[in-house]
């Protein structure tokens, strides 16, 4: 049986993928709110799925790999935030 944690960490990640693809195809204010959302979420509870440790700040904490995924969604947030202010 799969643990919780792993569980919800997945259906996170999925819903960041979801996310991110909505805001890529049509960009809007909501789906780059919810995508920012997401984001964020996906920073605070990634845990059981966050890959290698890519910069140490101190031993516990660092910057993983699964944290550029959010730094990811961030920027096609901002994209589309950009995309809708031009028109």
């Amino acid at each position: 049986m799969i643990p919780p944690a792993l569980f919800y960490g997945l259906v996170l990640l999925n819903l960041l993928f979801v996310t991110g693809a909505w805001c890529s195809a049509r960009p809007s204010r909501a789906a780059a709110v919810v995508l920012i959302f997401v984001s964020v979420l996906w920073v605070l509870f990634n845990g059981p799925i966050e890959g290698h440790v890519l910069l140490s700040y101190t031993y516990q904490n660092g910057l993983t790999e699964s944290d550029l995924l959010s730094l990811a969604g961030l920027i096609i947030a901002l994209r589309a935030l950009w995309i809708r202010r031009r028109w």
